[in-house]
């Protein structure tokens, strides 16, 4: 896939919203990432829990979507989403989110994420239940 096919493959306003970018992604994996700044922060001055929670979200559902044919994506929506809190971050830390599915149906595709600080500890980590939109079921995707 060259730059501009993935670009436009993984781009979302909500990743842009959170500053969430996509550096890694194949089939069955993706990996997120997102520098924390002061738009993230909560009351008490750390990360807020809803970021690390997108993240999961994220990781989980891009891990059962990759797509290898240039112009043709595939698209799904979270139907349950299964979060543990291990952990705070910093403003200012890189996180990276980490997704990998661990097996799909014609219509249904289950995946387990985690969120990492750049020590590499465990900030929260999950699992998920996605369904395929329309199309996006098959491997090969649908026009763009």
């Amino acid at each position: 896939m060259n730059d501009a096919d993935f670009h436009a493959t993984t781009h979302s306003p909500y990743h842009e919203l959170l500053g969430i970018e996509v550096v890694e992604w194949s089939a069955g994996y993706v990996k997120l990432y997102c520098r924390l700044g002061p738009q993230h922060a909560n009351r008490s001055g750390i990360a807020h829990g809803g970021v690390a929670l997108s993240l999961l979200d994220q990781a989980g559902a891009f891990a059962g979507l990759y797509c290898a044919v240039p112009g043709h994506v595939r698209r799904g929506v979270t139907l349950d989403l299964d979060c543990r809190f291990t952990g705070q971050a910093a403003i200012g830390t890189l996180l990276t989110a980490e997704g990998h599915l661990v097996t799909a149906g014609r219509n249904v595709y289950f995946a387990r994420s985690e969120v990492k600080g750049e020590d590499g500890q465990i900030i929260a980590y999950g699992a998920s239940t996605h369904r395929y939109r329309a199309g996006s079921g098959d491997p090969n995707g649908v026009p763009r």
